[in-house]
C-alpha cells in the first residue's frame, strides 16, 4: 500500500533541522527503515514543508520511521493510490453505480 505524508516543520525547529537534513548523506536519506520502500520525497523548503511517497505493509514500520520526526515535523498520512490502481478503482465504482 503506498501512503501520501505530508510535513511541515515545527517554526522553532526549522534552521536546527535544515542542519540535520543537510548534513545526511544520499544513503542516510534514502533510509527509510526495514519493511518500507521510498518512492519520493519533494521539498518546499522555503514554506517549511512537503510531501513523501513511501509503499508499505508494515505500518508499525512506518510509523517508527516517522516516528523519529516527530520532536520536528507535523505530520499528516493518507493512503494513496498510482494510476494503473486508480482507475481500476473508477471502473468498479461506474459498474457499481450502473449495476
Amino acid at each position: 500500500m503506498k501512503f501520501m505524508v505530508t510535513w511541515r516543520l515545527h517554526d522553532d525547529k526549522r534552521i536546527a533541522t535544515l542542519e540535520a537534513w543537510a548534513s545526511l548523506t544520499p544513503q542516510e536519506r534514502a533510509d527509510v527503515g526495514d519493511g518500507v520502500k521510498l518512492i519520493g520525497r519533494w521539498h518546499d523548503l522555503s514554506a517549511g514543508m512537503g510531501t513523501l511517497i513511501v509503499e508499505t505493509d508494515d505500518l508499525p514500520a512506518l510509523n517508527r520511521y516517522l516516528g523519529q520526526w516527530i520532536p520536528v515535523l507535523d505530520l499528516e498520512v493518507v493512503p494513496v493510490l498510482d494510476d494503473e490502481e486508480s482507475a481500476a478503482v473508477a471502473r468498479q465504482i461506474l459498474a457499481d453505480l450502473t449495476a
